[in-house]
């Protein structure tokens, strides 16, 4: 001990002369400006996604409903309520808030005779405190539980990729996904938009505990085409992330991917250990190896059904082969994913067309049910003067013809109709066969919609315009102008409004405002449709259709016939993720059909 310990304890005695502080009126003396007092919660900004929940070690915070709140694709319509006789006042439910709403104010004295009031739900529950600005927010300078940015995937520059048809997305690296891992804040906001409900924060899990094989069992609760769809997924789950509202969603989709890379296919009956051999000797018929007639397949093979697909192509896949440039999505990652369906037990019968080789009532005699995913494999036409020349073409039919190796019609000037990702895959893929044959591009894509409401991935146009091609939307197609028998271009009035204000489907021109595209030859992709030429006229008379034409099916794509089942993109429109979501619930309804 030295001798200011010792003389320290005496300078205490200073405080003896000094006149002393009185409070008079204890309960309304302010707090200092971040102390921490009750909670405070912008409802509205507020998405219910539980992190607050999460974190709270004193479990003083459950989410509950609230009148006036609706649940909703990236709002779980709850909020949190706060247990005061719980609650800490550590402020880490602040902290974590992914769209700080949740802050806490200076106010700390709340006096009640019923402890029942001291469980609070703020934002809700009126209190006065609603009205200070001061007390504790999450505080600034990149002061995050999570990072903001999302960890870039490395991809091909267009120069690298412009003349071949390679994919030119690299996959993450081990370092690179546990990074991005590491932003999930596991609040299953994700899951709940997903047409699936994949167990999105448990797969993400596993890659940051570096268990991989975990990842794939977790993936193949819910979807049996994981490399697919690693790839081409619409990721309606990223549009809600919790984490976007302050910063970069998380890259789901290519974590999704990562784990089914890591993978080796070899291995994939050993990690899932999912045993086949016991039949229930009942039979399943299954039009098409598209990703709703596949994941069919895989969900009824698992519950003891043989299962055999008759697809009218030479190989599986729907539209996810036919219609996706292989740059896009490769066709040996298909293959891995359909391979292991197959091993299951389930047969694929190739070049059989439904409807001419077999009679629909045939399959429903010959099996116990039958579930029909036939996609959407015909094109739409605009239907202005001049696409009856034998050089406008169907974006679908381009697709197809490329993927089956077919020679096509390339000249040095192209122009496609249409703003979605089917239009963006037209353009890029006959882009690169451009410059293979001339060494340059002149493809341009030109849509009803403004750039603002194209309805193709944002990706998808940055990704054509760095691969030389034109994206020139808001105009609206007038006629294609013929020449001595020859396409010579396309004629456009400038587009005002797409929808009306009941958001239907309205167009509005300019017709002074005019504009005319250079072509040799004009590709249509303004939709898709389907083929249902394979039900007879009396088998029609069966069914029933909805306004758009589309087969009326029940909650599990139970028909007005009873042992067929129908989904997929004839019945909810082109999206991966929803035809394998509508597969399984299928294959649901046909056990409990033939299972009572």
């Amino acid at each position: 001990m030295n001798i200011k310990d010792i003389l320290t304890p005496f300078t205490a005695w200073a405080n003896v002369v000094k006149e002393p502080v009185t409070i008079k009126d204890p309960f309304n003396r302010e707090a200092a400006p971040r102390y921490r007092g009750f909670h405070d919660n912008d409802i509205e900004a507020c998405i219910g996604c539980g992190t607050c929940e999460a974190i709270c070690e004193n479990q003083a915070i459950d989410l509950i409903p609230v009148d006036g709140v609706e649940t909703k694709d990236g709002d779980s319509g709850l909020r949190p309520q706060v247990d005061y006789g719980r609650c800490c006042w550590c402020a880490l439910c602040v902290d974590i808030c992914t769209t700080d709403s949740l802050r806490l104010t200076n106010e700390y004295t709340w006096i009640d005779t019923d402890p029942d009031n001291f469980i609070f739900t703020p934002g809700v529950t009126p209190k006065s405190w609603y009205k200070k600005e001061e007390g504790w927010r999450k505080p600034g300078n990149g002061y995050e539980f999570y990072s903001k940015e999302r960890v870039d995937m490395e991809e091909l520059h267009a120069e690298e990729r412009i003349d071949s048809f390679i994919e030119f997305v690299k996959g993450y690296s081990k370092e690179q996904a546990e990074k991005e891992a590491d932003r999930c804040v596991s609040c299953g906001i994700c899951t709940a938009t997903c047409p699936a409900h994949m167990g999105i924060p448990e797969y993400i899990k596993a890659i940051r505990n570096d268990d991989l094989e975990e990842g794939l069992r977790v993936l193949y609760e819910t979807n049996p085409l994981p490399e697919i769809c690693g790839r081409i997924c619409t990721h309606k789950c990223e549009d809600v992330c919790s984490v976007g509202h302050n910063g970069d969603p998380l890259s789901i989709r290519w974590l999704k991917r990562y784990i089914a890379d890591q993978n080796p296919s070899e291995k994939y009956k050993e990690i899932l250990n999912q045993d086949t051999s016991k039949s229930n000797g009942k039979k399943v018929a299954i039009i098409g190896a598209g990703p709703s007639g596949l994941s069919a397949a895989y969900y009824l093979a698992l519950l003891g059904y043989e299962c055999t697909i008759f697809e009218k192509l030479p190989e599986a896949g729907g539209m996810m082969r036919y219609g996706i440039p292989e740059y896009r999505l490769p066709y040996d990652q298909i293959d891995k994913d359909v391979n292991y369906i197959l091993e299951l037990g389930v047969e694929i019968k190739y070049g059989v067309n439904i409807g001419t080789d077999i009679k629909l009532e045939q399959l429903g005699k010959d099996f116990d049910a039958v579930f029909s995913g036939t996609g959407l494999h015909l094109g739409r036409s605009t239907r202005i003067p001049g696409t009856d020349n034998e050089n406008v073409y169907f974006a679908t039919d381009l697709l197809r013809e490329i993927v089956l190796g077919k020679d096509i019609y390339v000249p040095e000037k192209i122009v496609v109709i249409g703003g979605g990702n089917v239009a963006m895959d037209i353009t890029r893929s006959l882009a690169r066969l451009q410059q293979i044959k001339y060494g340059k591009v002149d493809c341009t894509a030109t849509s009803l919609e403004s750039e603002d409401i194209m309805p193709a991935d944002r990706e998808e146009v940055v990704e054509a315009r760095e691969e030389s091609a034109i994206v020139d939307p808001g105009w609206g197609p007038k006629s294609i102008e013929i020449e001595n028998g020859k396409v010579k271009g396309l004629n456009v009035v400038k587009c005002l409004s797409v929808f009306d204000e009941n958001h239907a489907f309205s167009p509005k021109f300019d017709e002074d405002n005019k504009k005319f595209f250079p072509a040799d030859m004009v590709v249509e992709s303004i939709g898709q449709g389907m083929d249902l030429s394979y039900l007879s006229k009396e088998f029609k008379e069966k069914l029933k259709f909805t306004e758009r034409g589309r087969i009326k099916v029940d909650e599990y794509f139970q028909s007005g016939v009873e042992w067929l089942f129908v989904g997929g993109d004839i019945i909810e429109g082109p999206d991966v993720i929803h035809g394998i979501a509508n597969g399984h619930k299928a294959a649901v309804g046909i056990d409990n059909l033939l299972n009572k």
